[in-house]
């Protein structure tokens, strides 16, 4: 039998290990299996998720106590439908809202649904590493002095690279102005259940936030939380969007999923993450002593990611995944201009990590010597901070403009410059936009798409390669 199912039965059975996203690693999480045969629907006995009042609501009252919430709500599309739920329920139409420029695209989706006038707050930029840094406190501080109509503010903490932001330091500034704070931790459902990895952003006072169960801890892909506490969160308008964004028909073995991963941390937590602790601390121990790859992190950060720099090795990110990939069989979860990243999680393996280390000890051994063209021959990619785009009008008129009106043209990226986006551009992961619709394109933003091109990089968001939809006019 041909097809996707088989492609999955076959890599299954293959020796390929995986540093990447869902946390179970493709290992069975306490003995759990999910099979065809316990797939149903909401059937007498076993609740409904969007009515929850039985089995259901035990189980978010569950996960509620497990990661100190007031309310937990369990998603079954992903973060994105906890992230869209939480802006669109903080916010109405056509409001201000304050969000971190880095963060995933669902944000942008939901600024595009309410309409909003968003303000952005720039990550710090560490140049050494060419990696985006935190969103400092007075960064949000003097923003919220400026623009008096902000109603809510998102950040996004840990980042994709491990990145941690003062949640707390941010929290009491947002709650001083009254409106709440959103925190998609998205990458950092396993924060709180060790000293190793510092508490989550609930303990330091977050209104909402965001998990996916499913990048770092033993839960199928889709599967995430919700989490409300305080006074500042609306949850009787986020839970009302909801209902109307999660699927009418949750899936039970993706639910199963959730409550067997938080069941298994209230009751194994301990043992469990003391062994990966052990593990993972001895590996970054190990790669601490690379010669010539380094590995990174910075003063407020997450230890499960591991961040291997190739900056001024003559090598990329990418060049660096691909061999990995290709070589030695590890897929990582994601390649940047000087650095790649691999996601650990308690389902990691001694003998992945193993392999993990001998790999980038050849690696390195092979660069020391100066055989980087085993390597690979790309050349540095110094990518630079986020650029900085004229926000000439929101992005809900852009497409309003684009579909209605005077429509789009579309243009190679050295011509788009100065003209006003009607798409998004961005790489995926992590997902952040580089340009957003309504935007004027900067040159500055256009010299950064070129260099990821020319590196290999698959830029989303538009619908062809090394082009971009503008709108006719050039401003309203």
């Amino acid at each position: 039998m041909n097809g996707l199912y088989s492609r999955l039965v076959e890599y299954s059975a293959s020796d390929y290990y995986g540093f990447h996203m869902p946390g179970h690693k493709r290992r069975t999480s306490g003995g759990v299996k999910l099979p065809y045969e316990i797939d149903i629907t909401e059937i007498e006995g076993f609740d409904d998720l969007h009515h929850a009042g039985g089995i259901l609501k035990d189980a978010q009252r569950l996960a509620a106590k497990v990661y100190g919430a007031e309310e937990s709500r369990y998603l079954v599309n992903g973060s994105t439908a906890g992230i869209l739920s939480a802006i669109l329920g903080s916010t109405y139409k056509g409001e201000r809202i304050l969000a971190a420029r880095h963060c995933h695209k669902s944000v942008y989706h939901a600024i595009y649904l309410n309409e909003l006038k968003p303000v952005y707050l720039y990550p710090e930029f560490e140049a050494g590493l060419h990696m985006n840094m935190d969103i400092s406190v007075s960064a949000v501080r003097t923003a919220l002095m400026a623009y008096t109509d902000i109603r809510a503010v998102v950040v996004v903490s840990p980042t994709f690279e491990g990145v941690i932001s003062d949640i707390r330091g941010i929290a009491d500034v947002v709650h001083d102005y009254g409106i709440p704070l959103i925190v998609d931790e998205a990458h950092g459902s396993h924060l709180g259940f060790h000293p190793y990895f510092g508490t989550n952003a609930l303990a330091k006072g977050a209104d909402v936030v965001i998990h996916s169960v499913h990048k770092t801890l033993p839960s199928l892909t889709q599967t995430a939380l919700l989490h409300v506490q305080g006074e500042f969160a609306d949850r009787r308008r986020i839970f009302r969007y909801l209902d109307m964004l999660q699927s009418s028909s949750p899936s039970y073995i993706l639910m199963a999923s959730i409550d067997n991963c938080v069941r298994m941390i209230d009751g194994r937590g301990r043992e469990l993450f003391e062994d990966y602790v052990e593990r993972l601390t001895q590996l970054r121990d190990s790669l601490g002593k690379l010669k010539c790859l380094r590995l990174v992190s910075t003063e407020n950060y997450d230890c499960s990611k591991l961040v291997i720099s190739v900056n001024g090795l003559g090598i990329t990110g990418k060049d660096l995944y691909q061999v990995l990939l290709e070589r030695f069989h590890l897929q990582l979860e994601m390649a940047a201009g000087t650095y790649v990243v691999a996601m650990t999680s308690v389902s990691d393996s001694r003998e992945g990590f193993a392999r993990l280390q001998r790999a980038l000890f050849e690696i390195d051994a092979e660069l020391e010597k100066g055989s980087s063209g085993k390597v690979g021959e790309t050349g540095d990619v110094g990518i630079d901070g986020l650029p900085v785009n004229e926000q000439v009008m929101t992005c809900a008129r852009a497409f309003e403009i684009s579909d209605r009106e005077s429509g789009t043209e579309e243009l190679a990226w050295q011509d788009a410059v100065g003209r006003i986006s009607a798409e998004y551009a961005y790489l995926y992961p992590p997902g952040s936009p580089l340009i957003v619709p309504g935007e004027r394109i900067s040159r500055e933003t256009v010299n950064l798409l070129l260099q990821y091109q020319a590196a290999g990089f698959s830029i989303e968001g538009t619908e062809k390669a090394g082009r971009i939809r503008a709108l006719r006019i050039q401003r309203e």
